[in-house]
């Protein structure tokens, strides 16, 4: 075996290896980015979401002068709380925005039912989207976690992510169910 046939060996054993780190390092970047478009939809419809139960606090306040019943969840706004938090609070806003239509009957107008039809297209929209970031986290973590995978990801610092609760499965806290 001569020089140039070791040369073009080497060659060709570093191309299959950069080949085969790209794929890795590929395979991990499209979980991430489906993940981020995930996150940006949940993002939005989260807002629109706040918007709609903004809009239906006006109507309530002319219904129910007396007392200011979403106070809490229009302070959101100006709140740092994860986007589960957040989707946990407005939908206790939402919950009692019902309550408050059940109690007044002057709230069941075309304007107020057509700002809940709206929320209830949101939600479709958010349970789809947590549904497909949770699906895409899952199947990342699984990634990160096979050997060679986990050497790609460690070197471009990509580690497990938690699901959209909030809830890390690889930590030791076992009694992180929230209702």
């Amino acid at each position: 075996m001569n020089y140039t046939s070791v040369i073009l060996v080497l060659i060709i054993i570093v191309g299959l290896l950069v080949i085969f780190y790209a794929t890795i390092y590929n395979k991990i970047v499209v979980y991430k980015l489906k993940i981020d478009k995930a996150e940006s939809v949940i993002d939005e419809a989260l807002r629109q979401k706040y918007d709609c139960i903004a809009r239906l606090n006006g109507y309530i306040k002319k219904v129910v002068a007396k007392k200011d019943y979403l106070k809490e969840y229009i302070d959101l706004k100006n709140k740092k709380i994860s986007n589960y938090d957040l989707d946990r609070k407005l939908t206790e806003a939402v919950n009692t925005i019902l309550e408050l239509k059940n109690d007044y009957s002057e709230l069941d107008t075309k304007e107020f039912n057509k700002e809940l039809k709206t929320i209830n297209k949101i939600n479709e929209e958010l349970t789809s989207s947590k549904n497909y970031y949770n699906k895409n986290t899952s199947d990342l973590n699984e990634v990160i976690k096979k050997f060679p995978n986990n050497i790609v990801a460690k070197i471009h610092h990509y580690s497990i992510k938690p699901f959209f609760d909030g809830k890390n499965m690889q930590d030791e806290i076992i009694d992180d169910f929230k209702l």
